[in-house]
């Protein structure tokens, strides 16, 4: 049976224009940081070109109003906050896309936003409620093995796209090992194929504690501003190529 995967990868966030390009030749979806906690008019316009240029699915990467710490830090939002969040962020991405006649495939939120609504029934069905009125049709990226946010999307008919991190150690409760960490980054090729293999094959993820999580994903992710970025995806193309995996 033939598998069909996603890489994604979170741009526009302040890397260079160089970086910019070589990462979007490399995956086969794009999250743009739409001007919360990072990018601005000028990257969202790139990035929704360089995607047009390469074939890439858009999507949208609305943050915290946090470029200080660069939206990673612990989120305390209102439903109507968020939901106000979402039509300013998404909004402004998916109007510089449509002067473009560039589609726009799907949402993630970024950092500490990713997880607050993964946290709260209420904000994730804001989220998803929001997400199927103003852009139907459009994808949700969330994270592979959560309840919250796909509970909430089977009673708003929402599709959502489980993802895996490819880049990031896990802890035994699914979270990922914070970045000031030891264990927080996959550098090692030998590490990259064992997590791959773990997530594509048999549908699971190790932790940092030899304990393995199961998790249903569709896209798998490999975040701009890691340092190796780069040389893991042209490790993991090679080793899903290897393996017969498809790109959808």
């Amino acid at each position: 049976m033939k598998r069909f995967w996603d890489i994604n990868c979170d741009l526009g966030e302040g890397e260079s224009d160089a970086r910019t390009g070589a990462l979007m030749r490399s995956v086969t979806s794009a999250n743009v940081a739409c001007g919360g906690h990072a990018g601005d008019l000028v990257s969202m316009r790139r990035c929704v070109l360089l995607a047009a240029k390469h074939g890439v699915r858009l999507g949208a990467h609305p943050g915290p109003w946090d470029r200080a710490n660069f939206g990673r830090g612990r989120v305390q939002i209102t439903p109507s906050e968020l939901e106000l969040l979402l039509l300013q962020q998404v909004g402004v991405l998916q109007s510089l896309a449509r002067e473009k006649d560039v589609p726009l495939h799907h949402v993630k939120l970024h950092g500490g936003l990713y997880h607050a609504v993964e946290d709260s029934s209420r904000l994730a069905h804001v989220y998803l409620e929001t997400l199927t009125r103003h852009w139907p049709g459009c994808l949700a990226y969330a994270k592979a093995g959560g309840k919250v946010v796909a509970a909430a999307a089977r009673v708003r008919g929402a599709k959502v796209w489980g993802e895996g991190f490819i880049d990031r150690g896990y802890l035994s409760d699914g979270g990922l090992v914070p970045r000031d960490t030891p264990g927080a980054l996959i550098e090692s090729r030998k590490a990259l194929e064992m997590r791959l293999e773990d997530l594509c094959m048999r549908g699971r993820v190790t932790a940092v504690s030899g304990e393995p999580l199961p998790i249903a994903l569709r896209t798998l992710c490999v975040h701009g501003d890691t340092p190796s970025a780069l040389r893991l995806l042209e490790w993991a193309v090679a080793w899903m190529n290897s393996h017969r995996l498809r790109f959808p």
